[in-house]
């Protein structure tokens, strides 16, 4: 069964369910998800199977699925310059050589499973190839790095049977759209955890106040992570160390299981990851971009993360604020070949004074802390393999423990 949406009607998201909670200094965007970024476009799709669908794989379930984001849809003739940041390696994010080397990104942002990425990666050029392939000669003369990033889903999903299809990239380019993000068990994070509960896919943005030559603007920072990563000791909603008191709740009780247990049957062998992406529409070119990147790390760390020994966290960041051609026309009279060896300036662009930097920084990890958050809230209780089980979020718990909170624990 495919899914595109999420059906919990008890599910919130952070704001909703603790609407006091402080969650940063800057106002979010209309939807309060990454999409608020002009032009930035998203598609989640969700593949569900329960045991038995497989005949030669009997106690296969699948919980997977596949995260499309396009910086513009133009992403192929219209780059976006971009950096990335690895907090921790252990994970797999393609296409970063060349960005690294030049700054610029043009590929769709596509988040699966760790054994997806190769499908995803096949669907990125399934799809290229279609749509700009020479109509003249029918042969390709250009060159395309995917980036594809992945986190394990391997708990909640028979990662084996390699669901996930390149099929679903090229559906999830087509129909890819600014409509908020679907949070929790959708997307490339149907079937992940973080922090002892069912998390998922999760989005937010800031505005942050700006002058442009004199006049007053806003510029947006949105953020989409997958998350999947954390101890559940280690939780916090803002100040609250929520997976502390769940622990001492629980040592109370004399260590009895229950049905708020996050997780039963087996533990994961490994702490998972998290991808996280920041699109803005700020003109920031690729080095102030790697700085606002690394401001994810603030976000995550007040969710509870620390970057784990076997924690994939690799982070991206893009501005749509300029628009780089993948092939700019030929100045007048020359060969290709005389062109590439013509240092040429026709593109003009705007670029953020670094010393007013600092509200995009805040926004940053502002946006990242509520997407996972939100992540956590609206993801749904899920079963995986062999009665493997885990357990979302309590909100009403939640709500009672944040709002007895004292500041004393």
């Amino acid at each position: 069964m495919t899914s595109q949406t999420n059906s919990a009607s008890t599910r919130a998201r952070v704001r909703d369910v603790l609407p006091n909670l402080h969650l940063g200094f800057h106002s979010t965007g209309p939807r309060n998800s990454i999409t608020d970024v002009p032009g930035v476009l998203v598609h989640t799709q969700s593949l569900n199977r329960p045991a038995g669908h497989n005949p030669s794989r009997p106690s296969s379930v699948i919980n997977t699925g596949v995260t499309t984001i396009l910086p513009r849809r133009d992403w192929f003739n219209s780059a976006c310059y971009a950096a990335i940041f690895s907090f921790n390696g252990s994970g797999e994010m393609t296409g970063t050589h060349w960005l690294n080397e030049t700054g610029l990104l043009a590929s769709p942002i596509v988040l699966t499973n760790s054994f997806g990425v190769g499908a995803c990666y096949d669907g990125i050029y399934h799809y290229a190839i279609r749509e700009y392939v020479d109509k003249a000669t029918n042969l390709v003369n250009w060159f395309l790095f995917p980036v594809i990033g992945e986190t394990y889903d391997g708990f909640m999903n028979d990662i084996g049977a390699m669901a996930v299809t390149s099929q679903m990239v090229i559906d999830g380019i087509e129909k890819a759209s600014s409509e908020p993000v679907q949070e929790g068990n959708t997307g490339g994070g149907t079937g992940m955890l973080s922090l002892g509960f069912k998390s998922g896919t999760g989005s937010a943005s800031r505005t942050v106040e700006a002058l442009v030559r004199g006049e007053k603007k806003q510029f947006m920072v949105g953020a989409l992570v997958q998350s999947n990563f954390g101890k559940a000791r280690d939780l916090r909603f803002g100040p609250v160390p929520v997976g502390r008191v769940l622990e001492k709740e629980k040592a109370l009780t004399g260590g009895a299981e229950t049905e708020e247990s996050a997780i039963a049957v087996r533990e994961p062998k490994k702490d998972g990851s998290i991808v996280i992406v920041l699109a803005t529409d700020a003109p920031l070119h690729p080095l102030q971009l790697q700085r606002l990147i690394k401001r994810a790390t603030v976000g995550l760390a007040r969710t509870g993360g620390f970057g784990s020994n076997t924690s994939g966290d690799l982070f991206i960041a893009f501005s749509t604020a300029a628009e780089v051609p993948r092939e700019p026309a030929l100045a007048s009279g020359m060969t290709p070949l005389e062109a590439q060896f013509t240092a040429t300036v026709e593109l003009s662009v705007d670029v953020i004074q670094d010393t007013t930097i600092n509200g995009l920084f805040e926004a940053a990890a502002e946006a990242v802390e509520e997407s996972i958050l939100n992540a956590l809230c609206m993801a749904e209780t899920m079963e995986g393999p062999h009665g493997a089980r885990v357990e979302a979020i309590d909100l009403e718990k939640l709500k009672s423990i944040v709002e007895r909170y004292d500041g004393g624990r």
